[in-house]
């Protein structure tokens, strides 16, 4: 699942813009890892040359605009909401935005001011647990959240059924879910609701007004 979570991190980040680089290639076993593993992907953006981090702490596409680069760590548990008590007891997801992971970044790259982004599935429903949760990766020195929710809707809206992606297989199912009907973007459901409480409301029969 990781490579698969990876993998959307990687398109989603290309569609925007970015040079993306996957510093480790391989999968660590029987040792802690060294910092420089640590790190999922390291994206820089050519055209972005001033860094201004967002105020909020959840981002969305807009918010990438005045981030020209960013060291970037995956959390791919798609079932699960990241709770403020997970984060306490599973320090790894935030190991890759120390101070040490990110001056590896900067000998791989030739630059030192990184942002700190974390992807992740969900956060909890509760708006306390989940401001709790963006509060605590703060302090643990995350600058932003991706949801991967975030970077899917638009993968999803910059396919074109038309275009056939045979350069990347993710691309490609998108595009074939897509044009089967399988995937709708969230406003065409929006959309075609309404159409359907019309029809709905124009089909009820009219009650006659009460007599005077």
């Amino acid at each position: 699942m990781a490579s698969v979570s990876e993998w959307i991190v990687r398109e989603y980040f290309e569609q925007q813009g970015y040079m993306v680089i996957q510093p480790c290639k391989y999968f660590v076993t029987g040792r802690p890892k060294r910092m420089d593993e640590e790190i999922d992907l390291i994206v820089d953006h050519p055209l972005i040359t001033e860094q201004r981090l967002p105020d909020a702490m959840l981002w969305t596409t807009e918010n990438l605009k005045t981030v020209p680069r960013a060291v970037v760590g995956v959390y791919s548990w798609h079932t699960e909401r990241v709770y403020p008590a997970m984060l306490e007891h599973i320090p790894e997801i935030v190991r890759f935005a120390g101070a040490d992971a990110v001056r590896s970044a900067a000998r791989r790259i030739g630059k030192s001011d990184f942002a700190k982004v974390l992807c992740l599935p969900q956060l909890p429903v509760s708006e306390k647990l989940r401001n709790d949760a963006l509060n605590l990766l703060k302090q643990k020195g995350i600058d932003g959240v991706l949801s991967f929710r975030t970077m899917l809707l638009e993968l999803l809206a910059g396919v074109d059924t038309n275009k056939n992606y045979e350069k990347s297989d993710l691309l490609q199912i998108l595009r074939i879910l897509k044009n089967y009907d399988l995937l709708k973007a969230p406003q065409l459901e929006l959309f075609a609701l309404r159409k359907r409480r019309t029809r709905r409301n124009a089909a009820a029969p009219v009650k006659p007004a009460n007599p005077p």
